[in-house]
């Protein structure tokens, strides 16, 4: 081998070696480095964080309290899994009115949760769901309950609008759903496929309303502005990349 060929080949075999040791031990890693953080585009568009990764800094348990129950490992922010509200439903700290919403998250067998927003804390509001609508979450797939309602599935407007085309992924893998509240207008998104729209307030939504177990509810989603909430109602669910931006 030539004196030249011989010093290029060491040239290669250490910058083999130099990227190997930079590089993230495994698929894992390179996956945790890319969550719970913004683009600079995401910056530019005014996404903002609701979960660093690694505190739940932002949130509090509804009407008060230090929030108990909820665990942070990995980036990965779960409720308690215990069981019915065990660990509290929690909001955020600031209020918003029109936004879009994004979050990922995975949920265990025969368990069930949900996103709420608008949500009020009345002294006559005795539970999140009293106030703000709510993004159902839930294991479709194995749910025993044969009385389970078309709009108490994944993606429903809970007990108001039926999901419409979507799909949930098996229990191993994380979906994704994206909210979009503007005025009345209100979207539901889940892994890229629009499930539900409808305007707050109309006549189709006092008709639900009406119809349901929310007539006897009366400060059921009359707030056009509030917070944020997640559900810790029915076992097990995880959530990670919560963004927020106002519109």
């Amino acid at each position: 081998m030539k004196p030249g060929h011989l010093i290029l080949l060491v040239i290669i075999i250490m910058g083999f070696f130099s990227c190997r040791d930079k590089a993230p031990q495994n698929a894992q890693d390179t996956q945790s480095a890319q969550n719970n953080v913004l683009s600079s585009e995401e910056k530019k568009q005014g996404w903002e964080l609701l979960f660093d990764g690694q505190t739940i800094n932002g949130w509090r348990f509804f009407k008060g309290g230090e929030i108990a129950g909820w665990k942070v490992a990995d980036g990965i922010l779960c409720n308690s899994g215990v069981g019915s509200d065990h660990g509290g439903d929690i909001v955020t700290k600031e209020k918003y009115k029109d936004f879009e919403l994004s979050l990922e998250w995975k949920i265990d067998s025969m368990s069930n949760s949900g996103v709420f927003y608008h949500v009020q804390e009345l002294d006559s509001v005795h539970a999140i769901y009293e106030s703000g609508p709510e993004y159902q979450l839930a294991d479709d797939m194995n749910d025993p309950d044969p009385n389970t309602l078309s709009t108490q599935y994944t993606g429903a407007n809970y007990g108001m609008n039926r999901p419409v085309g979507a799909e949930v992924k098996p229990l191993s893998e994380w979906n994704k759903t994206r909210i979009l509240v503007k005025g009345p207008h209100v979207e539901h998104w889940l892994n890229g496929v629009k499930v539900v729209e409808y305007e707050l307030w109309s006549e189709d939504w006092k008709r639900r309303k009406g119809l349901g177990k929310w007539k006897d509810y009366p400060y059921y989603g009359i707030g056009e502005e509030g917070y944020i909430g997640l559900q810790d109602h029915g076992g097990l669910t995880c959530f990670r990349n919560i963004k927020v931006r106002r519109l």
